[in-house]
């Protein structure tokens, strides 16, 4: 099967290194021509358009920053479903709203190919350890064809419905990250300025009805001090933007939602944004002056 992937950032590189290592025969694009040159070097090959890799692949996956670099990609005059031949399955893993994958699958449609929408969960991490979550909307058929790529890029592959269901899912998954972030931040930082041992703090709660993966995954930052981007801030507000934007139209209110949404502006207007979420817990240390951190940290 002949593979092609556009998009080669934090997580469509670590994805597309993944496929190259299963022994797909990939094709590669991204504005950002190193790692397209890094990933030759793993034995990919190199396109420098999306019709190049259209013209190369069988399947076409994606895995693009924002709404608007989507519909570029894939709707422009010379995009991917311009250029897309019958039978051709065009994947995208992007975070994006209910309308755009449903427009895709439509568009697709009337050239004789199939969409997915299959938006992925479990971070730089999973993405490196080919670990990933997979949301899948779309045809049976089509989810079947893809299934030896998505096991070759992730541990629980999930076909939820119909074009869109998978960005559904997708979108109530980063509406409660929000939520369980802020909360893990305010727990974290109580416990801390009450005198509680942060590391002991995370082992009790590891295994009681306050534990979640964001407690998992962001407390051992908080500890070492390290906020280094795996998932930036700004990237779960462009989510969080996407989720309003449906609940408004769907007339759903995000309560808890607005307010998590809140707390991750104030961090990225104190300049956090670039910085993972599990910086979210600084601006609310620095009001109670205190630090979330181990011995080490």
């Amino acid at each position: 099967m002949k593979l092609g992937f556009i998009g080669l950032g934090k997580m469509g590189r670590p994805m597309a290194a993944n496929l190259l290592k299963a022994g797909f025969d990939l094709t590669v694009h991204n504005r950002s021509r190193q790692v397209v040159r890094d990933l030759a070097a793993l034995g990919a090959h190199e396109a420098h358009s999306p019709q190049e890799v259209a013209q190369a692949a069988e399947v076409i996956l994606t895995c693009l920053p924002t709404p608007e670099s989507v519909e570029e990609v894939y709707l422009r005059q010379d995009g991917l479903v311009a250029v897309a031949s019958p039978g051709q399955l065009l994947v995208d893993h992007s975070t994006v709203g209910l309308s755009t994958s449903r427009r895709l699958a439509e568009a697709a449609a009337a050239r004789g190919a199939s969409f997915l929408d299959a938006p992925v969960s479990g971070g730089t991490a999973g993405a490196q350890n080919a670990t990933l979550t997979i949301m899948v909307g779309g045809e049976a058929e089509a989810f079947q064809r893809a299934m030896p790529v998505f096991q070759a890029l992730g541990k629980n592959i999930h076909h939820i419905g119909p074009s869109g269901a998978g960005a559904i899912v997708k979108l109530v998954n980063q509406l409660l990250v929000c939520i369980n972030m802020a909360g893990v931040v305010e727990g974290m930082v109580l416990g801390a300025k009450a005198g509680a041992d942060p590391q002991v703090v995370l082992d009790v709660l590891g295994s009681s009805f306050g534990g979640s993966a964001m407690l998992s995954r962001s407390v051992p930052l908080f500890l070492q001090r390290r906020f280094d981007p795996g998932t930036p801030i700004n990237l779960i507000l462009k989510d969080q933007g996407i989720i309003q934007q449906l609940a408004e139209e769907l007339g759903v209110r995000l309560l808890m939602g607005g307010q998590a949404q809140a707390i991750f502006r104030e961090a990225r207007a104190l300049g956090l944004g670039e910085l993972d979420m599990a910086a979210l817990v600084q601006p609310l240390e620095r009001i109670a002056q205190v630090e979330v951190r181990g011995p080490q940290g």
